[in-house]
């Protein structure tokens, strides 16, 4: 009884697949969307040498959004392909290829599960200042104090990024 329990329990480890499987979709649906607005994009900056000075401020500058948006879109993808191959990793099998390849980069080979948290809060962190980078783009400051929130702001990404780069120091 106690050898089929514990078959029954190894082999529930398998539920992870739909996880791995929805956020491998999720993944090459979020690089879909990001690379078909990426085409747009590009479809309306071929006017932008025949458009009058106003009309070329306002598209740089909404450019300049859809660029923020994009990279956004591609650090999601980013995060659920790292996520998916991570719980597949952990749980079901590890990736031959990934281990074996002589040119490719470890940063997609799980160990642990703190290893899977490590590499994931790290491109959360990416996607967290970039969407303050799209919020910053649309800001009007009224007062000095402002000013001032936004500059706070921006010490307090670069103080995330010098820990989270310390922390890289010190596992290593």
């Amino acid at each position: 009884m106690e050898r089929i329990f514990e078959k029954f329990l190894w082999k529930s480890r398998l539920v992870v697949l739909a996880a791995v499987i929805i956020s491998l979709v999720s993944s090459l649906a979020m690089f879909y969307m990001a690379t078909i607005d990426s085409a747009y994009m590009i479809s309306h900056l071929v006017e932008y040498p025949t458009l009058a000075d106003a009309e070329r401020i306002a598209l740089r500058s909404t450019t300049i959004t859809h660029v923020v948006e994009l990279i956004d879109g591609y650090l999601l993808a980013i995060v659920l392909l790292i996520f998916a191959l991570g719980l597949y990793e952990l749980f079901i099998s590890k990736i031959d290829d990934a281990e074996n390849a002589e040119n490719a980069s470890q940063v997609l080979v799980i160990n642990s599960l703190d290893d899977l948290k490590a590499r994931l809060s790290k491109v959360i962190v990416m996607i967290l200042i970039v969407k303050f980078f799209e919020h910053a783009l649309g800001m009007h400051f009224k007062s000095p104090v402002d000013l001032l929130a936004f500059a706070a702001g921006i010490a307090l990404i670069g103080l995330a990024l010098y820990l989270t780069h310390a922390s890289d120091s010190r596992d290593k």
